[in-house]
């Protein structure tokens, strides 16, 4: 089923079931350090990272399909919860419709965070379509929703944030963030 293009942002967040994030420009600024021993350091954004765990708390499945190979992302998706990572890969079509069939997932369920062209074909196909402010001119031109965040700096927990609230489930997960631990004094 294609998604019906009159729907707004928040009626396309309210259908995810699955959210995938590209990795670099998105969950990170796009920089690239390199040691002297030729090995890529990456810094990531903990808003960010909290926000993929509270989709997870939330039901809603997440995943990473990056172009790069680094076992820093292997890391920070290990981390997060993230259970389905796609690394090093070419075509993200194909990553896509593998993530498909493992997830019995439709395009419509699945929400897509990119920042470049190589991001365009699958945030296409997806039901939510959403990009870092930073993000490539073709890119947030294509874009359903576009946070007010640069790649790295939060737009992750915009995006994330949003989807919860047009679930229903930013309240409830933010009041039991908010309750006091038994035995600890309020």
């Amino acid at each position: 089923m294609a998604a019906t293009p009159e729907l707004d942002a928040t009626e396309r967040a309210a259908r995810v079931r699955l959210m995938i994030f590209d990795v670099d420009g998105v969950l990170t600024d796009g920089g690239l350090l390199f040691t002297g021993a030729g090995d890529t350091m990456k810094a990531f954004n903990s808003l960010d990272g909290h926000g993929a765990k509270l989709l997870r708390e939330a039901g809603i499945d997440t995943a990473i399909i990056t172009g790069r190979r680094s076992e820093i992302v292997a890391v920070r998706a290990k981390e997060l919860r993230i259970t389905h990572l796609y690394q090093g890969v070419e075509d993200k079509r194909v990553a896509f419709a593998e993530l498909l069939a493992a997830t019995g997932m439709t395009p419509d369920q699945c929400g897509y965070m990119g920042d470049d062209w190589p991001d365009l074909a699958v945030m296409l196909q997806c039901g939510f379509a959403a990009a870092p402010a930073n993000s490539h001119p073709e890119v947030l031109q294509r874009a359903h929703w576009i946070a007010s965040a640069r790649g790295g700096y939060g737009a992750v927990r915009e995006a994330t944030d949003l989807i919860l609230r047009a679930q229903n489930r930013y309240d409830a997960l933010l009041a039991a963030a908010c309750a006091p631990h038994a035995g600890q004094p309020r």
